[in-house]
This record gives structure tokens, sequence and C-alpha cells, in this order.
């Protein structure tokens, strides 16, 4: 096990350089996570892997809260509707010796994955581009806006850095309903936490929101 984690966090650095220097994905310059923090919704998601196309349609705009930590990562809190209710799922990212690059170790997927801040104005949007593996390098596009409309040029920009990446058209999404999550006192209770973990609070509801992280 410790040789198994010791060979992912040696690919982490190497496959991230290998991108950088095809200029497939840049961090944002000058960047400040201290900027990033607050209030944001995903409004955009590029994902192309197959057994999420049949949820493509069930798609919602999901509210997240970015909050930096002392060690110098990032706490991302997420926000979906499932089935059952709303599902908390929070992220502790882990600082790089590159600014704007983060990786974190995916339960789900047992793999360690990559998290890149390619723009931001901080004030409006963020484009975030996820890749897992040497085989599959790019698994996902977010954008992120500070509500949950944005201007045109932005999901064009959006689009664009999608399919530059290799995404097709079908898999590219721009919801326009809103997810209803979270409740009020699930807000309060889970903007700062930083463990990697998925809650429910019963709520019944027909909606299925996206299984994409």
């Amino acid at each position: 096990m410790v040789l198994k984690f010791a060979v992912l966090f040696c690919l982490i650095p190497w496959t991230y350089s290998l991108l950088t220097q095809n200029n497939l994905v840049q961090p944002q310059k000058h960047f400040d996570q201290q900027k990033l923090a607050g209030e944001w919704y995903r409004v955009g998601l590029a994902y192309d892997s197959p057994s999420f196309a049949k949820y493509r349609d069930k798609v919602l705009i999901s509210k997240g809260v970015l909050v930096p930590n002392a060690e110098g990562g990032v706490n991302l809190t997420m926000w979906n509707m499932s089935p059952l209710g709303c599902m908390t799922a929070s992220y502790a990212y882990e600082k790089t010796d590159v600014p704007g690059h983060f990786i974190y170790f995916s339960k789900r997927h047992s793999i360690m994955k990559d998290i890149t801040v390619v723009d931001s104005n901080y004030t409006e949007y963020i484009l975030v581009v996820k890749y897992k593996n040497i085989n599959k390098e790019f698994s996902q596009v977010s954008l992120f806006g500070r509500t949950h409309t944005l201007r045109q040029e932005l999901i064009e920009k959006f689009r664009q850095l999608s399919l530059s990446l290799g995404f097709s058209e079908a898999s590219i999404l721009t919801p326009s309903a809103i997810d209803p999550c979270p409740l009020q006192d699930e807000h309060a209770r889970n903007t700062t936490e930083p463990a990697a973990v998925s809650k429910i609070t019963p709520r019944p509801t027909s909606s299925t929101n996206s299984r994409s992280s």
C-alpha cells in the first residue's frame, strides 16, 4: 500500500509537467487562492464518461463553497440533490509547488486526481480542469460562477476549452435548472468541513443530480 501511494504521488508531478509543457493546461497567472473563497455555482460541466451519459439530462446548477485552509490548500463543499434528498460532498485539495494546481485522493475511484484552476477573475467565474491519470488525462472541465447565470462569452470560453481538450459537444453541459440544495441548516453545518465525505439530508424528491466527482 505504501508503495502504491508512493508511485501515485510520483506520477502526479510527471503528468502535470508533461501536460503543461505541451501547453494543454496552464494554471491561472498570478493565482491567488484567497480570492477564490466564498460561494460558487457550478454552471457548466464537460464530462464524457460513458457511464455518466444517462445522467446528462438530470444535471442541475449546483452550489458550492470554497474555503482556503491553513496548509495552503482549498476545501470545497458541494451540494447535490439525490433521490433520497440533499447530498453533501466535501473535498480537501492539497497544494502543490505550482500555484493554481492541486491534488486529492478520490475515495470513490481510489486514485489521485489533479485539479488545475486555468482561468478566473475571482469575482465572476472560475474555469477548472480535472485529470486523473496518464491514460485519460482530462476527465472533467467545470465552469463555476459567483451567480447561477453567467455572460454568454464565459459560457463560450468554457465550451471552447472543453472542445480543445477533446470533449464532444454532447458531453458539454450548461444546465438551466437550479439544484434546490442545500437546505438552510445543512449549509450552515458544512461550509467549513475539510474531509472528503458524502452525507445525505433526507428530502423526498424524484430528481437525480450528477455523479461526476
